[in-house]
């Protein structure tokens, strides 16, 4: 007998998304920064690859690699990543902000605990799937987002097993190290680039979550926070 899973229901929604929303011009990068170079990327890879363990290379995704997956995995694997969490902590200046009002992007950092999804990478095609989001997670140099091998404990079994995770670069002239929920959630109810708003990416990364039976305090408790300041600022929308 199947037992029926009650998904939890976000307070932040679509309305409060519409509210914040507004169209921004992607002024490109701006003068400065060094991005990566197709030899660049191929090099970086290549050196990582060199410390690979044996067998399918998995890649932990905790945030939009779920909800907007990079490839099609072989396989889809319930994980916990100890030693690591969810933490708004990258600024951003474009995508989902702007310099005017900078948004602040999730990575995860040193500390805690976080459940997330091992993506299995077919083996036929590793080095092309990984060159992809090689280039989909790292634009600048430094890199906002490292890739690591972390170890991760797989639902259903003792094992745990080396995966690549993208992860807070504390190098990174972007990064905004460890931030009090408010100030988090001041941000995310105002910031807006031509990729949409940061609102927009706490409820899809949450309700994506809850949807695979992943509930994260700190982001549940962030949508509610961001949901209040929105109702807050538009009380006619909510009245």
């Amino acid at each position: 007998m199947q037992t029926c899973r009650m998904v939890r229901v976000p307070r932040l929604a679509e309305g409060h998304i519409r509210l914040v929303h507004r169209e921004v011009s992607d002024t490109g990068a701006w003068p400065g920064l060094e991005q990566f170079t197709e030899e660049q990327y191929d090099a970086h890879l290549t050196a990582f690859l060199k410390d690979r363990p044996d067998g399918p290379v998995g890649v932990f995704a905790y945030g939009s690699l779920i909800w907007r997956r990079a490839f099609v995995p072989t396989a889809e694997l319930r994980a916990v990543a100890h030693g690591w969490h969810r933490a708004f902590s990258l600024r951003q200046k474009r995508f989902r902000g702007t310099p005017e009002c900078p948004g602040l992007m999730m990575q995860i950092d040193r500390g805690g605990r976080c459940e997330g999804i091992l993506q299995m990478v077919p083996e036929d095609r590793e080095h092309a799937v990984l060159g992809e989001l090689w280039r989909r997670e790292m634009t600048v140099r430094p890199p906002s987002y490292i890739p690591r091998w972390i170890e991760v404990a797989v639902a259903g079994g003792p094992e745990t097993r080396r995966a690549i995770a993208f992860t807070a670069n504390p190098d990174s002239p972007n990064y905004a190290g460890a931030l009090q929920p408010e100030e988090v959630a001041q941000c995310l109810a105002e910031a807006c680039g031509h990729w949409g708003t940061g609102a927009e990416y706490l409820l899809q990364t949450v309700v994506s979550l809850e949807r695979e039976g992943f509930h994260d305090p700190y982001l549940w408790a962030l949508q509610e926070r961001v949901a209040a300041l929105i109702e807050s600022r538009h009380p006619a929308a909510f009245g």
